[in-house]
């Protein structure tokens, strides 16, 4: 307690004159959704200038509001120096546009993806996931909420006024060096903002306020919660609201979780108090506690952060009279919510969290079922219409958040006992903690397949994603027998993007000799002979079309992959 009343009083007492209206990011409400992405600088800090990223902007990105079942066409145009991707977390598209590592867009270029919306009303993010760059462009500032509404959703007394009462809280902890440039894969994040603010304040009106929660983190766990310890009631977890809402005054959040939030400010008009993540309650073995080890482990520096193991504030909220027309109860029930039976899985998939060989560094790198990310290896093969449960089995001393690309889950068990009421909804991230911990959640894969684009899944701290914990899976017809791996004779081999809109390139070559790409019907028409390079950017014929990609090693090995030019 002495920790948490000192850290509000310097953080508030400084801030009485630093503090800063929270930023709330523009909306695009059209079915043609233009994202550009670009840098420019920043100051956080007046009179301090830091280089960012964002979309239509120069730090993250406008919020996008979507209907269900409406067809959105988008372009994504990077104008930024590096490759990158961008992903639409949570969303259930095809492999095509979920926006994965394996569709690249390079600069200068621009990407198009175009699909119906299917899911349900929920809070949803974008950003980039090109892999070893997405903490990069995470943290440099690409990041925005994307809401999509329906018809269940508009049938409540809920919110629904963007701005007014309901409001983006993107929050995330950054760090800056000596010349206020922002940090990758730092320890030291120890700079708290909401939607890009600093020292961040805000007036709600005394009625029902409805906050759409992101935790936008590269990697610390907010255990969300209220200065005062008022009540709040969640109604919407990752993929959509719950059957009914679940009142609480904590809730924990990794990395890419989201939380849709109801607070009854109809009694506190003229109150002051604050969003605050409450780090002194975070268990050991979670990044943001006193201890990110259930064990022996140490990260080096991690208790020079004067955020870890502390409770600090996030966001002060003044309460100030209510809207014209106000919206002053909380509905008992929410939305149509139908379990999945574990009676009706077909299968049980068993992922293990391990460090990597001869490794026990809790910054990494940290692998998944013994394997580090490889483009070219599909490490699960899934059946279209198949419900699975999935066993995330966590041999290491620290938390991860699993996220699962493609669909929403629900979280059946969490070391044998059932998930608590506030974890029982759709989700797509769930924090699995460290010290031999199990979770195990239940999912239905529908809709979609692809021979060639995968789907991912990692741990949602980026530094652990960027650093390999990642895999793959596809979705195929049942008795289909998927994708072929490359062999052992290809091993090390990576080729994207796949699809291409021109170029491929394919690394780890030292074993190659011969390239060729044939037409669907088996016509050659490219072959190249690979010299002493570890990587060769290869042409893809003009014509728009699938092809086969043959790569020859040097003992006459072969082996085949379909290659997608659009």
């Amino acid at each position: 307690m002495k920790k948490l009343l000192f850290l509000i009083f310097i953080g508030f007492a400084t801030s009485i004159v630093a503090q800063n209206p929270l930023f709330i990011p523009p909306t695009i409400t059209s079915t043609t959704i233009n994202l550009v992405l670009d840098t420019g600088t920043t100051q956080f800090y007046p009179g301090r200038n830091t280089q960012t990223m964002g979309a239509n902007g120069v730090l993250l990105a406008p919020t996008i509001i979507m209907q269900k079942n409406s067809f959105v066409d988008i372009t994504v145009t990077n104008n930024i120096l590096d490759t990158t991707t961008m992903h639409w977390h949570g969303m259930h598209v095809s492999p095509e546009n979920d926006g994965g590592p394996h569709t690249k867009i390079a600069p200068g270029e621009s990407w198009n993806p175009k699909f119906t919306v299917l899911d349900n009303a929920g809070t949803f993010w974008y950003h980039p996931h090109l892999h070893h760059f997405t903490g990069k462009h995470v943290s440099k500032g690409i990041a925005g909420m994307l809401l999509v509404r329906d018809t269940e959703e508009a049938s409540l007394n809920i919110p629904l006024s963007y701005g007014i009462d309901e409001f983006p809280i993107i929050f995330q902890t950054k760090g800056l060096d000596s010349l206020d440039q922002i940090e990758v894969h730092t320890e030291m994040d120890s700079i708290v903002m909401v939607n890009g603010t600093v020292d961040p304040v805000i007036d709600f009106p005394a009625q029902i306020v409805r906050l759409r929660v992101l935790n936008g983190s590269s990697q610390r766990v907010m255990e969300f919660g209220f200065s005062d310890n008022r009540q709040f009631s969640l109604i919407g977890t990752d993929g959509g609201l719950m059957g009914a809402p679940v009142n609480i005054t904590r809730y924990r959040m990794a990395p890419g979780m989201r939380a849709d939030i109801l607070v009854d400010l109809t009694t506190s008009l003229g109150q002051n108090f604050q969003i605050m993540s409450y780090g002194d309650e975070l268990p050991a073995g979670n990044y943001g506690a006193t201890n990110p080890s259930k064990i022996f482990h140490v990260i080096p520096g991690y208790t020079d952060n004067p955020l870890n193991g502390l409770s600090f504030p996030v966001l002060d909220i003044n309460v100030v009279t209510a809207t014209s027309s106000p919206i002053l109860t909380i509905p008992t029930v929410l939305a149509n919510f139908t379990p999945l039976l574990a009676a009706n899985a077909t299968l049980t998939r068993d992922i293990f969290m391990n460090f990597a060989p001869g490794n026990a560094d809790l910054r990494g790198p940290f692998l998944l079922n013994n394997r580090a990310f490889m483009h070219s290896y599909v490490n699960d093969t899934v059946e279209l219409g198949a419900t699975e449960i999935w066993s995330l089995h966590n041999h290491t001393s620290i938390a991860h958040p699993f996220h699962i690309h493609d669909v929403q889950f629900q979280i059946l068990s969490r070391n044998g006992q059932p998930p608590a009421p506030e974890h029982a909804g759709w989700n797509d991230v769930v924090l699995v903690e460290g010290g031999f911990s199990n979770v195990q959640f239940i999912a239905r894969f529908d809709d979609f397949t692809s021979d060639t684009v995968p789907y991912m899944y990692h741990c949602h701290m980026l530094p652990h994603e960027d650093m390999g914990m990642m895999a793959q899976f596809i979705v195929v017809q049942p008795g289909s027998v998927g994708v072929n791996n490359l062999s052992t004779n290809f091993k090390g081999l990576s080729i994207y993007p796949n699809p291409t809109k021109g170029n491929i390139t394919i690394e780890g070559l030292g074993n190659i000799k011969t390239i060729n790409i044939f037409s669907i019907e088996g016509k050659l028409l490219v072959t190249k002979n690979v010299d002493i390079n570890p990587s060769a950017e290869i042409e893809m014929p003009k014509e728009k079309g699938t092809y086969l990609l043959e790569i020859i090693n040097k003992a006459g090995a072969r082996t085949t992959r379909k290659i997608i030019h659009y």
